[in-house]
């Protein structure tokens, strides 16, 4: 291993020795984890791209073990779940224990949520401007908003929310390495849909739109679009939410169902999502 002063001395004089040294330590860590694998163990790459690395360093099988989307996360994108998250505008703590709870009493049914909510409350330190994070998908996210947005008009919080979401959601991204790595069509590098997302929420009224790309494989192998709405009390507010706190999973579910889900299909069909293209398929 190098010390600290080492690492930067390195960095500044010996910048490609440096980008060769660490694709060579990655190229180790995978070769571990493939052994791993070959012993019995659950390994997957948690999006950092780390197998991607390896291989061009020569571990050609690096792919042999999945993602954590493909192995675990895409039946919820299946649904639109993915990070809803929010921030306090007025940097009152209270305004998010007040949101804490509505969504509690808005998902009643959900004790992993709940489990969450409380334990983030208890063990998480705000940073900046107060906010929350939790996973929640197509069915809740626009009413959840509707709810917020009521709170601040009837004066319940003390100022605006902000609501945004990861980089990382069912809907928005092209990465073929994480998000959108072994899709069942074959699509995983298809970069329209998170074009189209964001062209959606444009449209629906959100805040303000972004598109980027990069996030957690590293520039240039992935492409995905971010949003915020703001929950200002307003009935212009509460118009604009419920399009664009729609849209956006909604765009998740017609992503995944065109591709051939049972599980978005059978949930653009119990939403009422009017997707032509599953009539011709079906």
């Amino acid at each position: 291993g190098w010390s600290m002063a080492d690492a930067e001395t390195k960095r500044n004089s010996e910048a490609e020795a440096v980008v060769k040294a660490a694709k060579i330590s990655m190229a180790k860590q995978v070769r571990a984890m493939l052994k791993f694998q070959q012993l019995g163990s659950a390994v997957l790459d948690y999006g950092n791209n780390i197998r991607q690395m390896a291989m061009e360093e020569g571990v050609e099988n690096a792919f042999d073990f999945p993602g954590f989307v493909p192995a675990y996360v895409r039946p919820l994108f299946c649904e639109g779940i993915g990070p809803f998250r929010w921030v306090a505008l007025s940097g009152d703590p209270e305004d998010i224990y007040k949101t804490d709870a509505k969504i509690k009493e808005l998902i009643p049914d959900n004790p992993q949520l709940h489990n969450w909510l409380d334990m983030a409350r208890d063990k998480i330190q705000f940073q900046g401007l107060p906010a929350r994070i939790c996973w929640i998908g197509l069915k809740d996210r626009a009413r959840v908003g509707a709810a917020f947005n009521q709170m601040v008009a009837d004066g319940e919080l003390s100022a605006p929310i902000v609501i945004g979401r990861d980089h990382l959601d069912s809907g928005s991204v092209a990465s073929p390495n994480r998000e959108t790595e072994a899709m069942k069509d074959g699509s995983d590098a298809v970069s329209d849909w998170a074009l189209l997302n964001a062209l959606l929420s444009t449209a629906s009224g959100a805040t303000w739109v972004s598109l980027h790309h990069g996030g957690g494989v590293g520039m240039g192998f992935s492409q995905h679009a971010g949003l915020v709405i703001v929950c200002d009390g307003s009935e212009d507010a509460g118009r604009r939410i419920s399009r664009v706190l729609w849209n956006d999973p909604a765009t998740g579910v017609m992503r995944h169902a065109d591709a051939g889900y049972d599980l978005a299909i059978d949930c653009a069909i119990d939403q009422g999502l009017d997707l032509p293209m599953l009539e011709k398929k079906h």
